[in-house]
C-alpha cells in the first residue's frame, strides 16, 4: 500500500529546491523507511531527492525501491547518471537489475561505466541462472597467507576507507599468490594474536583454519542455500574449478534464494510455470501462456477419465446409483495422493530423504494408505447408509453397500502410493520433483479411481 505520509512535504521541498532538507530526509530515517515514503514520487523526482545525499546513502535507499521503480529510473533518466548509479551498486545487485532492464538501455549504459565494473558485470552475467555465480558478490575481503599479523592490521586500516568491502567482511578468507582458497580466519583470532599474545610477526597461514566450507561457482543456488542451513553460516566463499576464490554469497542473498525457490515450488505445485516477475508485473499474455501449458495437459488427461467412464457405461446403466458416489471416490484418491506428493516433495527438497530411501518411503505410504483408507472407508459406509435412509440412493443389499467403502479403501491406498512414487520417479530422471504438481496427481487419481471403482462394482454387483 502506498505510503503518502511525507509526500506533500517532499514535493514542496522539491518545488523549493531545498537540498538541505532533502538531504536530512534521506539520512535521518532507515533507508527502507525512506524508500517507502518516496514510493509516490515519479522516477525523476526520486532521483532529484537521492542526488542530495552521499553515495552510500543513495545506494542504500535505491536498493529498497520496488524493482519496477528501479527499472523505470534506469530506462527513463539520464544515461550517464544512471551508469554511475549502477556502478556503485553491489555487484550481485547490479547484475540482477540489469537482467530486467530493456537490453537496448543496457547496451547504452554499459559503455558509460568504469571498465572495472563493466568487466565485473559481464563476468557475472556469463554464469548460468540460478547458480552461485549469479547470486555472489565479488567484493570479498581476502588475505595473503604470507601476511603477518602486523601487515593484516595495516590492511584493516586501508579497508576502513572502503566501507563497501567491510560490509561483506563476515569471515577473512586466506589465499595463496594465485588466489587459491587456503583457509579462513576470524577477526577475533587476529585481535587476540595482536593485542593479547603480541604475536604480530606470526603469519596468517599459521593462524588460519585450513578446512573451509565452500561452493563451486556453477553450483545450484538451492544447494548453496542448503549448505548455509546445514552449517549456520553468515557467508560462503565461491570458488572456480581450480579452487580460486572469486566471490562470496552472503546470508541476505540466501534469504532471497530461499524465497525465490519457495515461490517457484508453490507455482509448480499448482500446475503453473514459475513467473519471472511479480504477479502484477507479468503481462496477461505471458501469464496466460504459463498457465495454459499445464491446463492443456490436464485437459487432455481429463479426456482419459471421460473415456474410462464411457467404457463402463453398461454397469452404470444397470446400477445408476454408482454415479452418485463417483465424486466421493475420486476426491478421496486425489486428496490422499496430493498429501503424499507434498510430503515426499518437501522431504526430497529438504534432503530428509533420498532416492535410496525409496523402499522405506513406499512402505510408509502403504501403511499410511491402510490407516487412512480404513478411516475413510468407515466414513463412506456411514455415508452410504445415511443416503439410503434419506432416499437419495435406492435400497441396497448388504453385499452391494460395501462397493463404495471398499473402493474408497483401495483408492486411498493407490493415491498414497501414486503421490509418493511420482516425485521419486521425477527426481530419478533428474527433474524437479515439484513438477509433479497436485493437479497432475489428482488427474492421475481420477482415472485410477474410476477404473478401481467400476472394476470392484463389476466384481461385487
Amino acid at each position: 500500500m502506498l505510503n503518502t505520509l511525507y509526500l506533500p512535504e517532499l514535493r514542496e521541498m522539491l518545488a523549493n529546491d531545498d537540498q538541505q532538507q532533502l538531504s536530512e530526509f534521506c539520512s535521518t530515517l532507515h533507508p527502507a523507511r525512506t524508500a517507502e515514503y518516496m514510493e509516490g514520487l515519479e522516477a525523476e523526482e526520486s532521483w532529484r531527492v537521492l542526488k542530495t545525499t552521499d553515495v552510500a546513502t543513495c545506494i542504500d535507499i535505491f536498493t529498497y525501491f520496488p524493482r519496477e521503480k528501479q527499472i523505470d529510473m534506469l530506462e527513463n533518466l539520464d544515461r550517464k547518471e544512471m551508469a554511475k548509479l549502477v556502478a556503485d551498486l553491489p555487484p550481485d545487485e547490479r547484475v540482477d537489475l540489469l537482467a530486467e532492464v530493456d537490453p537496448e538501455v543496457v547496451e547504452e549504459v554499459l559503455p558509460l561505466m568504469p571498465a572495472v565494473e563493466r568487466r565485473d558485470i559481464l563476468r557475472l552475467q556469463s554464469y548460468e541462472e540460478d547458480t552461485a555465480g549469479r547470486v555472489m558478490t565479488t567484493e570479498v575481503a581476502r588475505l595473503s597467507e604470507n601476511l603477518s599479523i602486523a601487515e593484516v592490521q595495516d590492511r584493516f586500516r586501508a579497508w576502513g576507507e572502503n566501507p563497501e568491502i567491510l560490509e561483506t567482511v563476515y569471515y577473512l578468507y586466506v589465499v595463496d599468490d594465485d588466489d587459491h582458497l587456503r583457509g579462513v580466519v576470524s577477526f577475533r583470532e587476529i585481535a587476540f594474536a595482536a593485542l593479547v599474545t603480541h604475536q604480530k610477526d606470526k603469519r596468517i597461514r599459521d593462524l588460519m583454519q585450513p578446512n573451509v566450507i565452500s561452493v563451486r561457482v556453477d553450483q545450484d543456488q538451492e544447494e548453496v542455500a542448503r549448505v548455509f542451513a546445514d552449517h549456520d553460516l553468515l557467508a560462503l566463499p565461491v570458488v572456480d574449478q581450480r579452487n580460486r576464490l572469486i566471490g562470496i554469497v552472503t546470508h541476505d542473498d540466501v534469504i532471497d534464494v530461499v524465497r525465490e525457490e519457495a515461490v517457484e515450488d508453490a507455482h509448480l505445485s499448482g500446475g503453473i510455470q514459475p513467473l519471472e516477475n511479480g504477479y502484477l508485473q507479468t503481462k496477461l499474455l505471458s501469464l496466460a501462456w504459463k498457465r495454459v501449458i499445464w491446463l492443456t495437459i490436464l485437459f487432455f488427461a481429463a479426456l482419459l477419465t471421460a473415456t474410462a467412464l464411457n467404457g463402463y457405461e453398461p454397469i452404470m446403466a444397470q446400477h445408476v446409483w454408482l454415479v452418485m458416489f463417483i465424486p466421493l471416490v475420486i476426491s478421496s484418491g486425489g486428496n490422499s495422493g496430493n498429501q503424499s506428493a507434498t510430503l515426499v516433495i518437501t522431504a526430497l527438497n529438504n534432503e530428509d530423504v533420498h532416492l535410496h530411501d525409496w523402499k522405506r518411503i513406499i512402505f510408509r505410504e502403504i501403511m499410511m494408505g491402510l490407516l487412512l483408507g480404513g478411516a475413510l472407508s468407515g466414513a463412506a459406509l456411514i455415508v452410504v447408509w445415511v443416503m439410503v435412509q434419506l432416499g437419495f440412493a435406492p435400497p441396497l443389499a448388504i453385499f452391494d453397500s460395501i462397493v463404495v467403502p471398499f473402493t474408497v479403501f483401495s483408492v486411498v491406498i493407490a493415491g498414497t502410493l501414486t503421490g509418493a512414487i511420482l516425485p521419486l520417479f521425477f527426481r530419478r530422471l533428474g527433474l524437479d520433483p515439484a513438477l509433479m504438481s497436485n493437479p497432475f496427481v489428482a488427474c492421475v487419481m481420477d482415472i485410477l479411481g474410476i477404473c478401481i471403482y467400476m472394476s470392484i462394482a463389476q466384481l461385487v454387483l
